[in-house]
């Protein structure tokens, strides 16, 4: 009972913890503190927390790393950790943290089409699997367009009654930057970075079997690339200094526990229950924030942000169920052939002990037998 229950508390967690680096991040840019320099601190923070896992836990298992290994680790530390974050840390200065997180729930439609391009998923427009991701994907991107260019009417809801002085101070310093179009576009692009990391870690995964050395060498090639796009844009001291608790807390927050922790904690959740398992947790991250941005940050929901939401968490269960399908149906297939296959070795068997030599089964035969079945 208990070992059922702990990948969801586990993904609980992960998506609390996620949450709490919209919020810290989001006012550490408001007290100052440059998108760039946040990633580049992250990125840094982030190989000092996982590089003891790596150390550790593969020493004994990892793989020798080849150059080609080595240059497909430089191919996703650039997708995956450089343009990922620069583009939504970026986005978030210009947005707010409810429709940061709104839009990040686009990955798995991005993932889609950019697998569909590449020639990597069959759409199969003709199945039910294949119509689910197509209308999810549709219904992800008129969600995603919604929100970015309607906002309409504010929705009437009573005021929290938290006050944070801190935090009212920098939501009166930088209210200018909420409505501007800028945001939403970046964190779109930072959906499509990350989407051709994922096509792009799926086949160095098969071949280089280590996630915790992967994230480590991925994380410290990307501190290199980050702080040196981060130095070109803000080379003075003042701009790197972490002298002020936001900014502090901000960097270690998002290197310590939204890296190390909740890749730990994913990793272990996807052994547990698999991938999809994982990704149906993503809308939580949105309500968490969107209440959290509400009770402190005094955000104001407005009926586009709303609706655009609605229509990118469904559009995302959609392209899921779909996902899980078609899944389901691979697997199927895999099994019957294995089982014709075993039918096939036993039937030949006991034909060559009752003739004395072996008899192989007529082409025709196998396939009309598997047709049969």
């Amino acid at each position: 009972m208990l070992g059922d229950i702990m990948p969801s508390l586990a993904m609980v967690l992960v998506q609390v913890g996620f949450a709490g680096m919209n919020i810290t991040s989001k006012l550490a840019m408001e007290s100052g503190m440059k998108p760039l320099v946040l990633v580049a601190y992250r990125q840094i923070f982030s190989v000092i927390a996982t590089a003891p896992f790596a150390f550790f836990m593969e020493r004994k298992t990892r793989p020798r790393i080849t150059m080609p290994i080595l240059f497909q680790f430089f191919l996703c530390s650039i997708t995956g950790a450089t343009a990922n974050q620069v583009f939504y840390f970026l986005g978030l200065e210009y947005s707010t943290p409810t429709i940061a997180c709104a839009l990040n729930n686009l990955l798995p439609a991005v993932t889609f089409v950019l697998a569909a391009l590449c020639r990597l998923e069959n759409v199969g427009i003709r199945t039910a699997a294949g119509q689910a991701k197509v209308i999810g994907t549709i219904a992800c991107v008129g969600g995603s367009m919604l929100l970015s260019f309607y906002h309409g009417h504010i929705i009437d809801i009573k005021e929290s009654s938290i006050h944070w002085q801190y935090a009212e101070n920098m939501n009166d310093s930088s209210s200018n930057n909420r409505t501007n179009f800028l945001g939403p576009f970046l964190v779109m692009a930072s959906c499509v970075a990350w989407s051709v990391w994922f096509i792009m870690q799926a086949r160095l995964g098969k071949k280089f079997q280590a996630p915790y050395t992967t994230t480590t060498v991925m994380c410290f090639m990307s501190s290199i690339e980050c702080t040196a796009i981060a130095f070109i844009s803000e080379h003075t001291i003042s701009a790197w200094s972490l002298r002020s608790s936001i900014r502090l807390i901000a960097s270690l927050y998002a290197g310590i526990v939204c890296n190390a922790l909740a890749i730990c904690l994913m990793t272990w959740s996807i052994k547990k229950k698999g991938p999809l398992f994982v990704s149906v947790f993503s809308p939580l991250l949105l309500v968490i924030v969107a209440v959290v941005s509400w009770a402190l940050l005094h955000e104001k929901l407005y009926v586009g942000t709303l609706v655009g939401s609605v229509l990118i968490v469904a559009g995302l269960y959609a392209v899921l169920w779909g996902t899980d399908k078609e899944t389901k149906q691979l697997k199927t297939v895999d099994e019957m052939e294995t089982k014709q296959g075993d039918q096939k070795d036993d039937l030949e068997l006991q034909v060559g002990k009752n003739h004395d030599y072996p008899i192989k089964i007529p082409q025709k035969l196998d396939r009309s037998c598997a047709v049969l079945k």
